[in-house]
């Protein structure tokens, strides 16, 4: 089993994944750099946090230009296993992966904390081992982490169970407070509609050990790895 992070120019939690795969789950895993067009072999490919050629342009909207994208739409669009954390979720809205478009956070300014998110499917390959409606801590780390996305397309997130992480409160009550950026519907983050490629704004990479404050993001990364050993001996 092999992953691959993509590091682009500003990329900054690369690190973090490569040491949550690497250190903390002891699996194979590789830096992709961004101009590399050959993603053969891996099992899943990650497109991490950070500032992406300095957001100058538009959150995420130069990095989706990058030789590497284009490999990575073909990846996805065979099946293949896509996450992309905070900036990496930013990129996956620009290049058509998925659905709605992440905006400036209403209050205007960078937030970085622990929020709590509630698992509303754990039906897929990125939440199969947390209990449906389980809540996870997890760190947020952002300008534009507002997720918009219109009515029609809103309803169609519902219909197709595409909402995988809603901001909520510690007890899992959705209100208005729990959400820090926002978000319509408090949305942290959706999948496609065939479930392989999710978009996140919090950050499991980032609390992957107690020491850190809390370990659920290792909820996500063990779901993969189920995921991924299911078809191995499906096979």
């Amino acid at each position: 089993m092999k992953f691959g992070v993509v590091q682009f120019p500003g990329s900054t939690c690369d690190y973090d994944c490569f040491y949550a795969l690497n250190d903390v789950l002891k699996v194979e895993v590789e830096y992709i750099w961004h101009k590399q067009t050959n993603l053969e072999g891996y099992d899943g490919i990650f497109l991490p946090g950070g500032f992406t050629y300095g957001d100058y342009l538009r959150v995420g909207a130069i990095a989706r230009f990058s030789p590497v994208m284009s490999a990575v739409i073909d990846y996805a669009t065979a099946g293949g296993l896509v996450l992309g954390i905070c900036n990496g979720f930013q990129i996956l809205t620009e290049a058509g992966l998925l659905p709605g478009a992440l905006m400036r956070n209403n209050s205007l300014h960078f937030i970085c904390k622990y929020n709590y998110l509630k698992v509303e499917n754990n039906q897929t390959p990125y939440t199969n081992s947390c209990k449906s409606g389980q809540v996870l801590k997890m760190p947020i780390a952002h300008g534009d982490g507002n997720y918009y996305i219109d009515d029609h397309g809103l309803s169609e997130l519902i219909k197709n169970k595409q909402i995988i992480f809603r901001y909520c409160e510690k007890n899992g009550e959705i209100t208005s407070r729990a959400n820090p950026n926002g978000a319509v519907y408090n949305i942290a983050g959706v999948c496609n509609k065939e479930g392989n490629v999710l978009g996140m704004m919090p950050h499991p990479e980032r609390c992957m050990e107690d020491c850190l404050g809390s370990s659920d993001g290792k909820y996500i990364f063990n779901s993969i790895l189920n995921f991924l050993n299911k078809k191995l001996v499906l096979r």
